[in-house]
């Protein structure tokens, strides 16, 4: 029997996803690839990959898509890894950059910047080794663990899951599992199980992967939120409709 493909992100948000996969219960079953979020969900739409952790703008253009399993990359406030990094305050911002490996986080600013900050700036569509072009007001979405690394060098810092939180009190979801057939209900079972190991086993993950340090493992064990509840999926619901009317 073939194996399913699976696209998971390559970032540190989603190694315990990744770590399961790879190592344990089903790891025979998975072909597992590490994608940029972008790419993750390309190779789903395309068919490339069966199931993939995409950004959840991109749902509804995966042929046949939903969602699976009970699990998701989250925030519920500030996330620390989806920033707008800038020089100068909001209200003096010219032109935004935008991170070319998430389409979500894309979204998400363009909607704070109407709904929640109230700003007009120029969008640019930005290409890899843009976070050097950040100068003046020029600023720059930036996602993933580049974000982490670099949100101390700015003077202002935004965090885009915290702002959605201040515009509706509801928490950001990133990412979540999608797939694009019918999957036999005992593999998704054992999928499910899988990612539910590689939460439960986090800590015992980070070091065996020698990731001790203390901001990312906290990263790792307390911002982000990785189990879907029914908040995390009317995030999902606002944050789609409010894409679709007023971007």
């Amino acid at each position: 029997m073939s194996k399913l493909k699976i696209s998971v992100v390559s970032y540190l948000n989603a190694l315990p996803f990744r770590y399961a996969l790879n190592n344990y219960a089903g790891k025979e079953k998975w072909d597992v690839q590490t994608d940029i979020p972008s790419v993750c969900a390309d190779k789903l739409i395309k068919g490339v990959v069966d199931i993939g952790l995409i950004p959840v703008a991109e749902i509804n253009r995966v042929p046949n898509g939903r969602i699976i399993g009970d699990y998701c990359i989250a925030a519920d406030g500030n996330v620390n890894s989806v920033l707008l990094l800038s020089e100068v305050p909001l209200y003096e911002i010219k032109t935004i950059m935008l991170d070319y490996q998430s389409r979500t986080s894309v979204r998400l600013c363009k909607l704070l910047a109407k709904l929640e900050w109230h700003i007009n700036p120029l969008w640019e569509n930005a290409s890899e080794g843009y976070e050097s072009e950040i100068k003046g007001a020029k600023a720059a979405v930036v996602i993933g663990d580049r974000a982490i690394e670099m949100s101390e060098k700015y003077k202002y810092v935004y965090d885009l899951s915290g702002e959605w939180k201040k515009y509706n009190e509801l928490p950001f979801v990133f990412a979540c599992w999608v797939t694009n057939k019918k999957i036999d209900k005992n593999d998704e079972s054992l999928f499910n199980e899988t990612l539910a190991i590689g939460i439960k086993n986090r800590t015992e993950i980070l070091d065996n992967e020698k990731i001790f340090d203390e901001k990312k493992r906290y990263y790792i064990l307390n911002t982000i939120q990785y189990k879907m509840t029914d908040r995390h999926e009317l995030a999902i619901d606002t944050f789609l409709k409010l894409s679709k009317k007023f971007l």
